[in-house]
């Protein structure tokens, strides 16, 4: 059993050594070509956060009137967790299109989206220090 644990572990330790000497624009490209190689994604884990019941999806549009427009105004002064931010609300984001972003304000984030998906996003942005607009 040490045996397999030692082969697995040396193995394991050259390829973390790889990884670690990789710049984070090539780890941003090994996530995404593994997440297509296996045929998997982080969407799932944020899906359970922007689902609700039915009861409170029906009062959220009742108070809103329909889709809106989450729109960043400012990214503050931590911009590193208003980027994490954007790429948790959209997981099609690169990282440099969501750095871009938070350089580039105002910006768009989501356009059009249900009432629940702008709550959400917004609470998001402004928990990691963000301005945000609702349109």
């Amino acid at each position: 059993m040490t045996d397999k644990t030692e082969k697995k572990s040396e193995k394991v330790t050259k390829l973390v050594d790889q990884v670690a000497e990789l710049t984070v624009l090539e780890l941003s490209d090994l996530v995404s070509a593994l997440q297509e190689k296996l045929g998997v994604s982080a969407i799932p884990v944020v899906a359970p956060a922007t689902a609700p019941t039915g009861s409170g999806e029906a009062k959220a549009e009742e108070t809103s009137g329909g889709n809106q427009t989450v729109t960043i105004t400012n990214a503050g002064a931590n911009k590193i967790a208003v980027i994490k931010a954007l790429r948790e609300i959209n997981q099609n984001l690169t990282l440099m299109d969501a750095k871009k972003m938070t350089e580039t304000v105002p910006a768009e984030i989501l356009k059009d989206a249900k009432a629940e998906d702008v709550k959400s996003a917004a609470d998001k942005l402004k928990a990691a220090g963000a301005s945000v607009e609702l349109k």
